[in-house]
């Protein structure tokens, strides 16, 4: 039975997109199945993996508005054990047409169930925003990645998120956990960087992984030519970083 991931956060910048197409790469690369959901209306994920966005006939929208067989909306990527669901424009109004719909939060919980059996891990890259499309990714997951970008105003919304979780947890979704805080962006040069670092570790003890993903022009260069780092440069600090984080999230999960 396969893990449902989401990754949130709805502070923009914060590394979500760029952790959710590397780890699903480097999870895939230790022999893992793994499937992404990109179910942020930008579809940087699905441009990420090298995906052509305006092509995609059948996307995750489809699959949430008009009931189209998930299976339909899944890509290959260059990594034989990755797939993607890729996103579309459309999603920016589908949390209005969804309004109207039966049990809307859990629209995309049903979509996935059937793929639980299919993978090892699937990813949800959700948008910078706590509204309907990540209260349902979050009722889908069993667990969540919450990026940290470790700079000055990085505890600021935190609180919020952890509030929607916990509403989520009691009303939608009682088995949802913390799978783990992630710092990203992270300088150890900066005294700043190493001043947040201790203050999200004491506010959140053991919740904060050990790997930490630190700033890497190759993290940003790779997703231009629609490739994951770990392909773009493997011995880069940033698929380096990812690959820690994907064996760490096995271990923890073994």
């Amino acid at each position: 039975m396969g893990k449902i991931i989401a990754l949130a956060n709805q502070k923009g910048g914060v590394g979500k997109t760029t952790t959710t197409i590397n780890l699903a790469a480097s999870l895939a690369t230790l022999e893992k199945k793994v499937l992404v959901v990109d179910a942020d209306p930008q579809a940087n994920a699905s441009s990420g993996l090298g995906i052509d966005i305006k092509q995609a006939e059948c996307t995750i929208y489809e699959c949430i508005i008009d009931h189209a067989d998930v299976r339909e909306a899944i890509h290959d990527t260059e990594i034989e054990t990755l797939k993607i669901i890729s996103s579309h424009i459309n999603l920016v109004g589908a949390e209005i047409e969804m309004l109207n719909l039966k049990n809307r939060e859990k629209i995309l919980k049903e979509v996935l169930a059937p793929l639980k059996e299919e993978f090892d891990y699937i990813l949800i890259d959700c948008s910078p925003s706590l509204g309907l499309i990540t209260i349902n990714a979050l009722t889908a997951a069993d667990s969540v990645i919450i990026p940290v970008q470790a700079e000055y105003f990085a505890l600021e919304g935190i609180s919020k998120l952890l509030n929607t979780i916990k509403i989520i947890k009691s009303k939608l979704n009682p088995s949802l956990e913390i799978e783990g805080f992630l710092l990203t962006m992270y300088d150890s040069r900066l005294r700043q960087a190493n001043q947040i670092y201790d203050e999200v570790k004491r506010h959140f003890q053991e919740l904060v992984f050990k790997t930490v993903i630190q700033r890497n022009v190759k993290l940003s260069e790779a997703p231009s030519y629609g490739l994951p780092t770990i392909l773009y440069d493997a011995d880069s600090t940033g698929a380096k970083n990812h690959m820690a984080l994907a064996k760490e999230i096995i271990s923890h999960n073994n």
